[in-house]
């Protein structure tokens, strides 16, 4: 019985040797995406918390569409926190979001609760 386990796990182990990083991303994304998430992103001007999205996935990079070259900025759907208490109040609905890689500064951090 344990030899069919170390088989398996060095099966698993060599496939994703074989991968490319693009392609390890990906099957880890799609894990993190079938167990869930329940992420929170904070924007802040300065000091100061301005934005804040909840019961985020997953954040994702956006891509050229002929070019396929990575554009500066990332996106992703949350649910908008409009009073910023960390809550998700009746009213406060799931939006798309974007932000700069270049100037926005940001935390992006799994939900404690």
């Amino acid at each position: 019985m344990h030899i069919g386990r170390f088989t398996l796990a060095l099966a698993l182990t060599t496939l994703l040797a074989g991968c490319t990083q693009e392609s390890q991303n990906k099957i880890g994304r799609s894990i993190q995406n079938w167990t869930g998430t329940d992420g929170v992103i904070e924007i802040y001007a300065g000091n100061e918390l301005v934005r804040r999205f909840m019961k985020i996935d997953k954040l994702s990079t956006a891509a050229g569409t002929d070019s396929g070259v990575d554009r500066p900025y990332r996106f992703g759907y949350g649910v908008f926190d409009a009073n910023l208490n960390g809550t998700v109040d009746s009213g406060e609905k799931k939006v798309y979001f974007e932000f700069s890689d270049y100037s926005t500064s940001y935390i992006f951090y799994e939900s404690p609760t």
